[in-house]
């Protein structure tokens, strides 16, 4: 049986107590919240994120993994659904590298894989879906090679010193995945 949650370079797993001051570092960095986050980059304290982690392991309609390195064990990240409705099979996507130095690495592309694969086949998935601020091209890139569709646009969405950005949304269902899969093969 397959390991689904490991890729080559990286694995997904529950988050560790000694991984919250680490989360701590990467939500007192506005660069990363403004990346992460479509909401004000307000930094947060070790009780804040322990509650944040907290409160999606005991919901229903989210869950948050951290992704770690193989080879040293470290968390450099995390991902996660969100707004999971199960009767109807969907559920919102996230991703933060937190730590710069594993940044165009291609590790974002390994979480995807194993996100999504994780997502349609062992939580049963129909349709998962994603927002990305219209400046995030890295994102955006990533997010359209895996097949996911642009679906819309909230226009001016985001307030970022002054300048007004768009929120695009993404989509993508399973059977337009399984058939990205089949093209790669």
């Amino acid at each position: 049986m397959r390991n689904i949650l490991k890729g080559d370079d990286i694995r997904l797993t529950s988050i560790r107590k000694e991984d919250i001051p680490l989360m701590e570092e990467w939500f007192n960095d506005v660069e990363f919240l403004r990346y992460y986050d479509m909401v004000p980059a307000m930094p947060k304290s070790v009780e804040q994120i322990e509650k944040m982690v907290e409160e999606h392991y005991q919901s229903t309609e989210k869950c948050m993994y951290a992704i770690r390195i193989n080879e040293t064990d470290k968390i450099i990240g995390i991902t996660g659904f969100i707004d999971i409705i199960w009767s109807n099979g969907t559920a919102m996507f996230y991703i933060g590298i937190g730590d710069k130095s594993y940044t165009s690495k291609g590790l974002g592309k390994e979480v995807m894989k194993l996100m999504l694969d994780f997502g349609f086949n062992e939580l049963n998935f129909h349709r998962i879906h994603l927002n990305v601020i219209s400046y995030n091209e890295r994102a955006i890139k990533l997010y359209e090679s895996f097949g996911f569709v642009r679906e819309g646009t909230y226009r001016e969405f985001i307030n970022r010193d002054g300048k007004r950005y768009d929120l695009y949304l993404y989509g993508l269902l399973k059977a337009e995945w399984e058939k990205s899969l089949q093209r790669e093969n």
